[in-house]
């Protein structure tokens, strides 16, 4: 690090468990981050602003006016353009030092297999299944940690999946993919704009804790809030033997 980064991460430096070692892996690393919306604006911001080396920010969406009352990467005057375009400029205001690559596409099959497979961790800030289980199996074929947020209406919940753990679970085993769940959209349900910030910026902590290798993460565990009490519940996830995206069967 230079002295222009040692003064910018002095506050991270002065923690024992980070210090200079952990900031170096910090900005070292490739975070990629799925969604430029609720979650993903709090956690790329988060992120940015930590020294992340690089980050790779995927949407194919275009900034609306629906948005901007919990999407706070964006502003009024770049409705219309497409989120990831947005959200780099925010971010390089932010930290410039961070590369930024700006992904407006929707990805899938072998091209989320090559960005998974290039990034130290992957944030899901989707709002669909069929993409979150499509993260989900890239991450595991690839050994890619995997932090997963989620919100609706007043309800959030953030977990992480690892398969480097060898016997933690992943999130097909919290969310079998060969059974029907309701599919909610924001569009329709709505949600509660301060919720969004505090998943994603769970969702960054647990990134950041991921690659600097502090603290506990939440693999094998999922945190539910319920923000109209701020309540939150935790439940332990077990490793489903039967699971179609992460089991093994042992050899005879």
């Amino acid at each position: 690090m230079n002295d222009q980064q040692l003064l910018r991460y002095s506050r991270h430096i002065l923690l024992d468990e980070i210090g200079i070692e952990g900031q170096e892996k910090i900005l070292a690393a490739h975070a990629l981050v799925i969604g430029a919306g609720g979650l993903g604006s709090p956690a790329a911001l988060y992120l940015a602003s930590a020294g992340i080396g690089a980050m790779t920010l995927v949407d194919n969406d275009e900034v609306d006016l629906t948005n901007l009352q919990r999407q706070i990467l964006h502003t009024t005057e770049r409705i219309g353009r497409p989120k990831v375009e947005s959200g780099r400029q925010t971010l390089e205001k932010i930290n410039p030092d961070v590369r930024i690559t700006a992904l407006a596409e929707r990805v899938e099959g072998e091209r989320l297999a090559e960005l998974v497979s290039n990034a130290s961790v992957v944030l899901d800030c989707s709002d669909n299944f069929a993409t979150r289980h499509a993260i989900n199996r890239a991450c595991v074929a690839h050994g890619v940690p995997l932090v997963s947020g989620a919100a609706i209406r007043f309800d959030g919940q953030v977990s992480v999946f690892d398969p480097r753990g060898g016997d933690t679970p992943c999130y097909a085993c919290l969310f079998p993919p060969d059974q029907q769940f309701e599919e909610v959209q924001c569009s329709t349900m709505g949600v509660f704009a301060p919720l969004v910030g505090i998943i994603g910026a769970m969702q960054a902590a647990e990134a950041l804790k991921l690659i600097a290798g502090i603290g506990e993460p939440l693999a094998g565990r999922l945190l539910m809030l319920d923000a109209r009490n701020m309540e939150w519940t935790g439940i332990s996830i077990r490793r489903n033997e039967q699971c179609l995206v992460c089991h093994s069967p042992k050899s005879p």
